[in-house]
């Protein structure tokens, strides 16, 4: 018997579609759609979190037969209502109309650890939103879903988690390139776990059909359960949009701090709790390059490192422009939105400081800053490596410790032209002139400026981070069935703080052979 209470929250509070018939459709006025799995009768595990045990499940269960059909959508248990949610949004900056849980399906909601969890496969079979897909994902992006949302947890970075991921024993078509040349690949399952799954699109969604009771049932829903300390103030909605700021911004700065690049910032993939949802055609910036993305088909480069912070504030005004009819005065909305840029820009200084290792931000911080962010992109480097590595740096260095130390992040380190050179010394003995003056003004108590310097920049820049090439390291032998490499990858990523020396074969720049690669360079929406 499932050991939690199980509830229906969402599905209680919101319009739900009259028709139970499982077709794709334009839904109108509802909330979501009642829709139940796929029974994949070949379906087993192969991979449980660890967020298993922190929910609260124990291992008899975890290792139960029952646990198994749960989560690959074999059995419902008998007091679940699985649902597919309707919602709308722009995708690439153009209106997209109706979107929706095109292959997710939530389970139902349940109590655990004090928190109330929305569990829902991804892969397991169609629904009304489907459109023109099968509802259906492919082992190799679920496998990268899977890691990286546990990667992205254990980095400190807000998110939607894993479970559980599974195979479901059958074969699905896809077009990986989109270039006509489809393949059958391994069918799988990602039990995802969330406090909601709801995103901007679900607002924009009731907006669109200006059905402004049932926008207002959403908001009040999620303020409720979600944002509870505003939910008796007067100006509730207003600072309900304040508090999605504020909790979108924390998200963008963190993904910022750790080099994430999602790949597809559409405003239906943007969590109304601040979560990194939806892993598709994400990737980890290795060379430092402000115009790089994953994804192969965002030809003119909407969704790039650089532009991240940009597109969440025009993500925010979409969402300010669904919770107009709410609030009805549009001049807080425009200054919470000029809000966000100061805020992003004061919290953005204060993330680079700490990535440097400085602990008294001043004014010429900011050109410290910058002029990094230029050189860095000069030459191809690794910004995991490079910034892990400054931490070795202290205020006695030289600039030629910093080369020695340093060049371990430089592709093509031979290459290195002098004028690029120079401007790297530079920057070095500006950095090294900062140190001693930060050094001057210390006054820890139990620890030297070097050692707490380090310590503050090795909880701020990580070793570890899931690299495509590691990514697909792991597919490539999970397709063979082989699981040992999905194993080790994901007990790394646990601490990706740490040193860990039994995994420093994973300390390295992306390997030559990855570079053009399909799965380790870039990546399409396929899955």
């Amino acid at each position: 018997m499932f050991p939690f209470q199980i509830s229906h929250h969402f599905a209680d509070a919101l319009p739900k579609d009259p028709i139970d018939e499982n077709y794709t459709r334009q839904v109108g006025n509802v909330a979501f759609s009642r829709v139940e799995p796929v029974k994949f009768p070949k379906a087993r595990l192969l991979h449980v979190s660890n967020f298993a045990n922190d929910l609260g499940f124990d291992e008899a269960f975890i290792n139960s037969k029952e646990f198994q059909e749960i989560f690959t959508g074999q059995k419902i248990p008998s007091e679940a209502q699985p649902y597919a949610m309707a919602y709308a949004g722009h995708q690439f900056g153009h209106w997209a109309g109706q979107l929706g849980d095109g292959r997710a399906i939530n389970l139902f909601e349940a109590n655990s650890e004090n928190k109330n969890w929305t569990y829902q496969l991804k892969g397991a079979g169609p629904t009304p939103y489907s459109r023109r897909g099968d509802g259906f994902a492919v082992l190799r992006s679920s496998i990268r879903e899977h890691l990286c949302s546990e990667a992205m947890h254990h980095l400190g970075i807000a998110t939607t988690r894993s479970l559980s991921l599974s195979l479901t024993g059958e074969k699905i078509l896809r077009d990986m390139l989109y270039d006509g040349n489809p393949e059958f690949e391994p069918g799988a399952i990602v039990c995802r776990v969330a406090e909601s799954f709801v995103r901007f699109g679900n607002f924009q969604h009731f907006a669109a059909q200006g059905e402004n009771e049932s926008l207002k049932k959403l908001t009040d829903h999620i303020i409720l359960h979600h944002y509870p300390k505003i939910a008796e103030s007067p100006n509730k909605y207003m600072e309900f949009f304040s508090a999605v700021c504020d909790r979108t911004l924390k998200m963008i700065i963190d993904w910022q701090r750790v080099g994430f690049v999602h790949g597809v910032m559409n405003t239906d993939n943007m969590s109304i709790l601040g979560l990194t949802i939806d892993y598709g055609p994400y990737g980890w910036l290795e060379p430092y390059e402000l115009d790089w993305t994953p994804n192969t088909t965002d030809r003119n480069g909407r969704y790039t490192f650089g532009q991240q912070p940009e597109i969440a504030l025009w993500n925010l005004l979409q969402l300010a422009n669904a919770l107009y009819p709410l609030i009805e005065d549009s001049k807080p909305l425009e200054a919470r939105l000029m809000q966000y840029k100061t805020d992003y820009f004061n919290s953005y200084h204060t993330m680079m400081s700490d990535k440097l290792g400085l602990f008294n931000e001043k004014n010429q911080d900011q050109k410290l800053i910058a002029d990094l962010e230029s050189t860095l992109q000069l030459h191809e480097c690794d910004m995991t490596l490079f910034f892990r590595e400054l931490s070795k740096i202290d205020q006695d260095s030289s600039v030629q410790d910093c080369w020695n130390t340093l060049q371990i992040a430089f592709y093509n380190y031979d290459q290195l032209q002098e004028t690029h050179r120079d401007q790297l010394e530079n920057w070095f003995q500006t950095y090294l002139d900062r140190l001693k003056v930060e050094s001057v003004g210390y006054d820890g108590d139990d620890l030297t400026f070097a050692k707490a310097r380090t310590q503050k920049m090795n909880a701020t820049n990580p070793k570890y981070v899931l690299r495509n090439y590691i990514a697909q390291l792991v597919i490539t032998e999970a397709e063979k069935e082989n699981y040992e490499l999905l194993n080790e990858v994901y007990a790394m990523l646990k601490n990706p703080y740490d040193e860990q020396p039994e995994y420093e074969k994973w300390y390295q720049k992306r390997p030559e052979w990855a570079r053009s690669k399909v799965g380790c360079s870039q990546l399409s929406c396929s899955s």
